[in-house]
């Protein structure tokens, strides 16, 4: 019998990173928590990194994921915002390397269109179909319900690609 894999979908943001662990066995997905790791905006850059990587650091001693996935980077019209959030993004995929667990990245719009069926979307379209494909899902604002399509879009890709691998290999 095949074991639950936990993953754990990470929305990086420098004031609010947002996460979502669920457990994928098979085509069944079941949601195990999510939340949202805050930085003091008053603090200097470094310092809020810091908090980014000791709140995700308790979030993965809490609840030891065997994969992650992070959302890629999109490019805005400031330069100097879109650096922070890299820099953000940069500690959200430490944090699991530094776990030893493999990293997928994400563009947005593969994530909207795995969780919605379309590449564009709003976050009440993610946040409905993450309430339906697992209904005992609970967040408490965008940057969570996000970091829980990020966490269902890898669940999906890894099954996919498993099953790829299979028929190559049958």
């Amino acid at each position: 019998m095949k074991q639950a894999i936990r993953i754990i979908g990470i929305d990086p943001g420098l004031r609010r990173t947002g996460w979502g662990v669920v457990e994928s066995l098979g085509n069944a997905l079941t949601f195990v928590a999510s939340g949202t790791v805050r930085s003091d905006e008053k603090a200097g850059l470094a310092e809020r990194l810091r908090q980014i990587h000791d709140g995700l650091s308790d979030v993965f001693r809490l609840h030891r994921p065997a994969e992650a996935a992070v959302e890629q980077t999109f490019v805005n019209k400031d330069a100097t915002a879109t650096l922070k959030l890299g820099q953000a993004r940069g500690v959200a995929m430490l944090v699991p390397a530094l776990a030893g667990l493999p990293v997928a990245e994400y563009a947005p719009n593969a994530v909207k269109k795995t969780v919605i069926g379309v590449g564009h979307g709003d976050k009440k379209q993610i946040h409905m179909m993450v309430r339906v494909l697992m209904p005992r899902a609970t967040f408490t604002g965008d940057d969570a319900a996000d970091a829980l399509a990020i966490a269902i879009c890898h669940a999906h890709h890894r099954q996919s690609m498993a099953s790829r691998l299979a028929a190559l290999a049958g």
